[in-house]
């Protein structure tokens, strides 16, 4: 069927239909463009959505991205990109492929459109013209038909009137004549023109319009092919990139699949190992003799220290010794090294949280501390800094054994990789020199001899580095002798007065802000030496008085050397204040005294007690 022969009166309705069918091709652009959009906008979503939960370089998530389980996630995120990327491309690819194609089509269209139809119009004009010409000649044809019968009544009217002239009537002859001759052409005129338009009639209804209307009608066809086109690249775009979507889904899965539960729970033992010996059994403590008094009943006391002090001193030191010495040098002494708990926020007993574990008391006789602690006074401060974390100090020795042995044997690789990046550089620079010996008008082979000894002092001073690390890690592995003065910490707060003995108490151990502290393996073996009689001297004072008497708030649990339990309610007496380490000394009755935090007791000081400020 053809636009042509069909349509061929319909010609302002086709000129609609053609500008309907380009708006629905440029709604179709417009689709397509606000899908390309919505894939950009997406792929960026999730680009930042990965981005978001991607590890920060150089913090602790990143530590924690050894464990299988978030080694999975992080392939999950980076396979997001990759899914992210694909949409990229499918909104590059419509863009690419149909919108701008389109958008150039409908250019195309649309000129091609404007000159069928302007042919059209051309066509309607010339045809309008030559009817107009036809109109003209017939109505000429008309008035002259007229004139030339009005001329011949009157020429019979003067031929027949007697009292006109000959002249007259001759006169009237003639115009008619005329007037006929004019009608004959007008006439003759009309033909040819009617004839004529007739022809261009023809060529109008049954030529020129059914070529204008085919060509209209083939141009609209190409117009639904291409957008049927369109619509089928729409689908392909997404179809291309489908396997490798599935590609991503299946790396997730893969990911997934590789999580490994028991390896992630050995990565836990290597992380959070200590390298400590579980505690051995706790002694049998004879209260029927009179001398042996203990702190609390829930105080630990080091099963190893105790077989030593057997061996070497002939009797047992079962008992706490700090909470038996009554006086202020010993209650500076033997204040948990560690910060109180926090008070909990529910006054139930359930809700009381057990705090932080102190450091355990050391394991050398009284004797050998007071000799220290008085010969070195000027750094009492020492007690106090161990009390509160500080910096970490450079060899690690405030993590457990098995902690600080990785943290050294992190430190030694990660110096050995810069002693080879600095020992590459050497070579180059030595290779370039040697070059410009062989050379000299590729460079000066002195201008590198700064360079090359700046790396050399650099690579010494590594090795230093490397060295020191080295030591520090065959004295936790048990590969050196256990105390050397290279090995020494560098805490530089006790003098070496007393040569048998080589710890001091910052040595011996050291606070950190989380808790943890460090035995040396060498202290196991150590020789320590016994001081009974002066020991003895502290046990026969008498003890400290009370000072007041406080009410716990909260249930303590203590747990740790140093500490002893209270009930929520219960009364104790006071026998030392708070010196502003966030701990009070309290006692119960004779034989139990310790320290509890100050924030789960109320105090009540009695201001005619003598002692009542204990402050050193």
């Amino acid at each position: 069927m053809s636009w042509g022969t069909e349509l061929w009166d319909q010609f302002d309705n086709l000129e609609k239909h053609t500008q309907w069918g380009i708006d629905i091709l440029e709604k179709y652009i417009k689709f397509v463009k606000e899908r390309t959009e919505i894939e950009l906008s997406y792929a960026k979503q999730l680009r930042n959505l990965a981005k978001k939960y991607q590890p920060k370089k150089n913090s602790k998530e990143e530590e924690e991205y050894r464990y299988t389980a978030c080694k999975a996630f992080l392939s999950t995120l980076n396979e997001m990109n990759d899914y992210a990327g694909q949409h990229e491309v499918i909104s590059e690819n419509m863009t690419s492929n149909i919108t701008v194609e389109l958008a150039r089509y409908v250019q195309e269209l649309k000129q091609e459109r404007k000159s069928y139809f302007h042919d059209g119009r051309k066509a309607q004009q010339h045809i309008e013209i030559c009817w107009k010409q036809l109109e003209s000649s017939k109505r000429r044809f008309e008035r002259d038909c007229k004139e030339a019968d009005r001329a011949q009544q009157y020429f019979e009217k003067m031929d027949a009137d007697i009292n006109v002239t000959k002249a007259d009537v001759e006169k009237a002859r003639q115009q008619a004549q005329v007037r006929h001759q004019m009608a004959e052409d007008s006439k003759a005129d009309y033909s040819s023109i009617l004839q004529k338009f007739n022809h261009e009639q023809h060529e109008y209804y049954h030529t020129h319009i059914p070529n204008i209307f085919q060509k209209i009608q083939e141009m609209e066809e190409r117009r639904i092919v291409r957008i049927g086109e369109s619509m089928k690249t729409y689908a392909e775009v997404d179809r291309q990139v489908i396997p490798i979507i599935g590609k991503c889904l299946d790396e997730i899965v893969k990911a997934a699949e590789s999580i490994d539960q028991k390896n992630d729970s050995q990565l836990v033992i290597e992380a959070y190992k200590s390298g400590f010996e579980p505690p051995g059994d706790i002694e049998f403590e004879d209260y029927t003799q009179p001398m042996k008094r203990t702190v609390s009943d829930n105080s630990l006391s080091n099963s190893r220290e105790g077989k030593s002090e057997l061996k070497f001193g002939g009797k047992s030191k079962g008992k706490l010794w700090p909470f038996i010495k009554k006086n202020k040098l010993m209650s500076l002494l033997t204040s948990p090294h560690q910060p109180p708990p926090p008070p909990p926020a529910s006054a139930s007993p359930s809700a009381v949280p057990n705090g932080p574990q102190s450091p355990k008391q050391q394991k050398e006789p009284l004797s050998h501390r007071f000799n220290e602690f008085m010969t070195s006074k000027p750094k009492m401060h020492c007690f106090r800094s161990l009390k509160r974390g500080g910096a970490t100090p450079e060899d690690f020795s405030n993590l457990p054994p098995e902690q600080r042995r990785k943290k050294l044997q992190q430190k030694v690789d990660e110096l050995n990789k810069e002693i080879q990046k600095e020992m590459d550089q050497r070579d180059a620079i030595t290779k370039m020199k040697d070059v410009y010996l062989k050379n000299p008008q590729m460079g000066d082979p002195a201008s590198l001899d700064h360079k090359l000894a700046e790396v050399s002092q650099n690579i010494e001073k590594l090795r230093l580095e490397a060295q020191k690390f080295e030591a520090w890690l065959a004295e936790v592995e048990g590969r050196l002798p256990a105390r050397s003065e290279q090995g020494r910490r560098q805490s530089g707060m006790f003098d070496a007065q007393n040569p048998a003995t080589v710890n001091s108490c910052a040595q011996d151990r050291e606070s950190s802000p989380d808790g943890s502290y460090t035995e040396e393996q060498s202290q196991e073996g150590e020789v320590k030496v016994l001081a009974t009689d002066f020991d003895d001297e502290f046990d026969e004072e008498e003890p400290l008085p009370a000072i007041g008497t406080c009410k716990a708030l909260y249930t303590f649990e203590g747990q740790n050397e140093g500490t002893v339990s209270v009930v929520e309610g219960e009364t104790l007496y006071v026998i030392e204040e708070d010196k502003g380490d966030g701990w009070t000394r309290i006692r119960r009755n004779e034989d139990e005294e310790g320290y509890v935090p100050t924030s789960y007791v109320e105090v009540y000081l009695d201001k005619n007690a003598k002692g009542a400020k204990t402050y050193i």
